[in-house]
């Protein structure tokens, strides 16, 4: 994702000793170097830019534990969606005034495609691994968790629990899940 990102800026023709900086700034300023960079130079070659099948792979041991939440996993079944969540929210690149984390309108539309009223933010739970988005997560009322890299991160005091995997999710969060 780096090398893309660096990629735009020579594309978008930022001088080289420039990148490091407005990545940087842009990151903080927008939440994702992508963020500003499409705001600050638009291009249209945003979306399908990485090669995600070469990316990613399978995480079973991940697949294994979401599939362990209990009332998820029943309301999945009684829907007929096994093996599919409900839902997602996400920021769509291609929109030139897209919002993404940490900005407080992500949430609060995460929270308004779930259905979620204003004061009910409380029943929304956020696991990250950005200290800016528990952050914001915490400040919109939602229990947040920070899954921490443990080579930056550690000690953190962002959120309400620190892990640092997702597949440590039901020792913090044990309702959910058997």
């Amino acid at each position: 994702m780096k090398a893309r990102i660096e990629q735009y800026f020579r594309d978008s023709g930022i001088p080289h000793s420039d990148v490091e900086r407005l990545a940087h700034r842009y990151y903080v300023d927008y939440g994702l170097a992508i963020r500003g960079l499409i705001e600050k130079h638009p291009d249209n070659k945003v979306d399908g830019g990485l090669p995600l099948e070469k990316l990613l792979t399978p995480n079973l041991e991940l697949r294994a534990m979401i599939e362990s939440m209990k009332h998820a996993r029943k309301v999945v079944r009684i829907l007929g969606l096994e093996g599919l969540f409900h839902g997602m929210t996400f920021c769509n690149y291609l929109e030139p005034q897209f919002v993404c984390k940490p900005d407080r309108k992500s949430f609060t539309k995460a929270m308004r495609e779930a259905g979620v009223r204003d004061q009910d933010s409380s029943l929304c739970f956020f696991a990250d691994d950005s200290a800016p988005n528990v952050d914001m997560a915490v400040k919109m009322g939602w229990t947040a968790v920070h899954v921490m890299d443990k080579f930056k991160d550690l000690p953190s005091a962002f959120g309400q629990y620190q892990i640092e995997s997702l597949v440590d999710l039901p020792t913090v969060l044990p309702q959910f899940w058997r």
